[in-house]
């Protein structure tokens, strides 16, 4: 049976250390002072870019929210407007996802400095089979999931899909 289970490749990053990156999905919020053209909430497309009115294409995938923030404000300077005040705040990251020995397995709303534990108690909590040391994660930007040690701190991302599994006696 120690065959069936895979052993942990290591533990995730911590809440406290993960720097949230957009991607594709994610819906933003837009507003530029005295620019009501221009405010808007704003999804970012598949290519991984926002399209503005007057600026066009701007890449938003990979970026922090403040770098992003940073370019669309030296962007709007650039020619569009005078004194660039903006907001920009994320209003919906993509859902998360987590299978396997929890109460209610699906799909849920991601929410900033999610861990595993949060998601697993969104879902119910374990069920009295699950494996409560060991979560198995496929990040939205890789084909195959990885188990990890399960810490209390394990951060998770928009997009991740969590399975957890049974356990051996």
């Amino acid at each position: 049976m120690a065959g069936c289970a895979a052993s942990p490749t290591g533990e995730l990053p911590r809440i406290d250390v993960v720097q949230q990156t957009l991607a594709p999905g994610d819906r933003l919020k837009l507003d530029v002072f005295r620019e009501k053209d221009m405010s808007g909430e704003y999804v970012i497309n598949d290519e991984g870019n926002l399209g503005l009115p007057l600026v066009g294409t701007v890449k938003a995938a990979g970026k922090t929210l403040p770098d992003l923030r940073r370019e669309l404000t030296d962007l709007l300077r650039e020619g569009y407007v005078r004194d660039a005040r903006i907001t920009l705040d994320v209003i919906g990251y993509r859902p998360i996802y987590i299978l396997g020995e929890v109460q209610k397995p699906g799909e849920y709303t991601f929410s900033e400095g999610m861990s595993v534990h949060a998601l697993v108690a969104k879902a119910g909590g374990f069920t009295y089979r699950a494996n409560q040391n060991v979560a198995h994660v496929r990040h939205a930007n890789e084909a195959a999931e990885r188990a990890y040690r399960l810490t209390s701190g394990a951060a998770i991302q928009p997009g991740d899909t969590v399975r957890i599994g049974p356990r051996f006696f």
